[in-house]
């Protein structure tokens, strides 16, 4: 399995909404989806219309842990929410495939992700990375390595900040001065 990084230049997240949004609303709203929850990709695909539409928090059982997450929905998620769902039935998926009454697969959202990366210039790109760009951001603004642990369910503060590069950030810039 490759490693994937975190989309850390807030340039290139919106050169990648810009592109998809007009390419596809539906890949557009998974990335924004993505970057704004921190979910992982096999729960985000599975959500429907309903589970956002009206809602102040998204309420899932997460397919990998089996526990109960509660995420809040900020307001310019919300908006972005309202623009995405505008005329879809409420019991409609949010990411439908093209091939019947089922969500994208988890190879689709890599397609995606990884034609529009090549787009931008971006390497290292896979489905993780819109849960760890969610993170890095989130650590950039916040500061908080506890309530991201929580987030995230991780067991401890080390595996979040390796899990969102900044462990990587910290040694790289430590070595951008090193020499003998």
């Amino acid at each position: 399995m490759e490693v994937v990084q975190p989309i850390r230049d807030k340039d290139k997240i919106a050169e990648i909404k810009d592109i998809l949004k007009r390419q596809s609303l539906r890949d557009w709203f998974m990335f924004v989806a993505g970057i704004n929850t921190g979910l992982r990709i096999s729960d985000l695909l599975k959500l429907k219309v309903s589970d956002v539409k009206d809602r102040t928090h998204i309420t899932l059982k997460e397919a990998k842990t089996g526990k109960e997450k509660r995420f809040k929905i900020n307001s310019a998620f919300a908006k972005s929410i309202e623009y995405y769902i505008k005329g879809k039935d409420y019991d409609a998926l949010l990411f439908p495939s093209r091939k019947g009454d089922k969500p994208i697969s988890r190879v689709q959202a890599y397609r995606i992700l990884n034609k529009v990366a090549d787009t931008v210039g971006l390497e290292e790109i896979g489905c993780h990375t819109l849960r760890k760009t969610f993170g890095y951001h989130f650590y950039q603004k916040k500061k908080d390595v506890a309530m991201l642990q929580e987030i995230f369910n991780h067991s401890a503060p080390s595996v979040t900040l390796r899990y969102i590069g900044i462990n990587q950030d910290v040694m790289d810039e430590a070595l951008d001065d090193f020499s003998l």
